[in-house]
């Protein structure tokens, strides 16, 4: 066998098995997003720029808003603009 085939060969199976451990990261992320909420950091503080109907203000206006919305809801209605 040629070593420049051996190499590129040696490299596909190395960048299929990085693309596989990667693909399944990402679907477990997107599984998550789909009832977690993406402004929800991991101490559940709200990092959106934006109100929203979950977000609890803490007595030290310092502090970032906590989120008290539920990881098994669906937070997007929140976020729709109200109806006047």
């Amino acid at each position: 066998m040629d070593k420049k085939n051996l190499d590129k060969d040696k490299t596909k199976k190395s960048l299929n098995k990085i693309y596989s451990i990667y693909s399944d990261i990402a679907n477990v992320a997107d599984n998550v997003l789909k009832s977690r909420c993406p402004y929800k950091d991991s101490k559940s503080r709200c990092t959106a720029m934006f109100a929203c109907t979950y977000q609890h203000m803490p007595s030290s206006h310092s502090s970032m808003p906590i989120c008290t919305g539920s990881d098994v809801l669906d937070y997007r209605s929140a976020w729709e603009p109200s109806q006047r």
